[in-house]
């Protein structure tokens, strides 16, 4: 019996207790709550007077004796007053409670409190302004994370992508590939379960002209006709999505990568013209660059950059992903203008045919030799190396930084499942603790 009376006083004290969760600070709830409650004292004010007039007026009946006993006359006026607020306020509460909740039924998870899902979206909602600058599975993952701490993201997306499905589209349509900005608005679609699967559906070999084009890129490549541009196209297709942030191209140029490789088996270089073709040379990039030369940045992609408060240029394929963004001009004036945290992330471990061998120094001195230096203030370094590699890949080490000007932290980031990705959720952890500088000192 004790038990049981001792279970059902937690119930009640824990119901109490989020009842007053919605009187936290920032929810926005506590101001429509006076509102309410001014409107509710008017009409009782209202009533008040009423019900005066007929107590004075009124000819002695029946009802008057059953009136006066409703509303309690035997009992002192102040006793009177606290019984009737609190009873009013109880039943403003549950008005409030009942609404809300039939609002955002359609809204609410599984397991989720309505207070809970509140709370976390005002919070994200104010959340700082990131923009991230890549391209491939690295930003995608980099997006999965950061969305659980803020709704201010901007993804600037290479757009030099000419393989697979996105390849052909560009071939074929005129388009500008949506393979890269397809991923990151899926990693940042509210319902990624279902939706983002869908918008990553890949059709099978033997669908006639269909066989290995996504879905999403035919999706993003139909608004594009539709709407007649190609960035509003990615932008409805984030309003489809639920999208929580942005998704921008780098440009809206038709660019193309090319490289100067240097084979194994040959002592002169090979220009190799493609995005998709570079990894496959096997060999060692020397030097890329883009076709036509110094393409005009997207101009939303370098008003994100300049009012940002935290840049991460990476993790991703260094040559194929984020040099692409970085060759924008504008994207690297813009990146040295700001007066955001700029944060490079180094890859876990190495790409074959393009990093083979790198070290995380190898990574950073490449992007200066290609864009300049002063393009971020802080290196983040994976130092856990445990989990096996596939055949041809190796751990990305921390080595000699004393030469360069940029802090280095390190933390484990690596994935469990997959030792040679990131994890998305060690990774936006360590950003946004950078952020707001609950690391502790930097390794210089």
């Amino acid at each position: 019996m004790n038990n049981k009376f001792l279970r059902r006083l937690r119930s009640w004290w824990n119901a109490a207790a989020r009842l007053l969760q919605w009187l936290v600070p920032g929810l926005g709830v506590k101001r429509w709550m006076a509102v309410i409650l001014a409107g509710t004292t008017l009409i009782g004010v209202g009533l008040a007077i009423l019900i005066l007039d007929v107590y004075r007026t009124a000819p002695e009946t029946w009802w008057l004796p059953l009136l006066s006993a409703a509303s309690l006359r035997f009992l002192a006026r102040p006793l009177r007053a606290i019984i009737f607020g609190g009873l009013g306020l109880g039943l403003i509460l549950l008005g409030i409670y009942g609404i809300n909740r039939t609002l955002m039924l359609p809204f609410l998870r599984p397991g989720r409190h309505m207070v809970d899902t509140l709370t976390q979206h005002r919070r994200r909602e104010r959340g700082p302004r990131i923009v991230t600058l890549g391209g491939g599975t690295g930003l995608s993952t980099l997006l999965r994370g950061l969305k659980q701490y803020t709704y201010n993201i901007t993804a600037v997306v290479s757009v030099a992508d000419d393989g697979g499905s996105s390849g052909k589209l560009r071939r074929d349509l005129g388009i500008l590939p949506p393979g890269d900005l397809r991923n990151c608005l899926a990693a940042l679609s509210y319902d990624e379960a279902l939706l983002g699967q869908l918008f990553q559906y890949r059709f099978p070999d033997g669908e006639g002209g269909l066989d290995g084009h996504s879905f999403g890129n035919l999706f993003i490549s139909a608004l594009a006709d539709i709407t007649g541009s190609f960035e509003e196209a990615v932008a409805e297709s984030g309003r489809v999505l639920a999208v929580y942030g942005r998704v921008l191209p780098s440009t809206l140029h038709n660019v193309r990568l090319v490289a100067d490789v240097r084979l194994p088996h040959l002592v002169s270089e090979v220009r190799i013209e493609g995005e998709s073709r570079i990894p496959e040379a096997a060999g060692r990039v020397r030097h890329v660059w883009l076709e036509p030369n110094d393409p005009p940045a997207f101009p939303d992609a370098v008003r994100a950059i300049l009012s940002a408060e935290l840049v991460v240029i990476g993790p991703g394929s260094l040559y194929t992903s984020l040099l692409p963004n970085l060759l924008v001009p504008d994207l690297a004036e813009a990146l040295r203008a700001c007066r955001a945290l700029r944060v490079y992330v180094c890859n876990v471990a190495t790409q074959p045919g393009e990093t083979d061998g790198y070290s995380c120094s190898d990574h950073v001195r490449a992007m200066q030799e290609h864009v300049g230096r002063n393009l971020f203030d802080v290196v983040v370094v994976n130092n856990r190396k445990a989990g096996v590699l596939p055949a041809g890949v190796s751990w990305v080490e921390r080595d000699d930084f004393s030469q360069a000007n940029y802090r280095v932290y390190e933390a484990d980031l690596v994935d469990e499942q997959r030792p040679w990705r990131h994890d998305s959720e060690k990774l936006a952890r360590v950003l946004i603790d950078l952020y707001q500088e609950k690391t502790g000192p930097l390794v210089e």
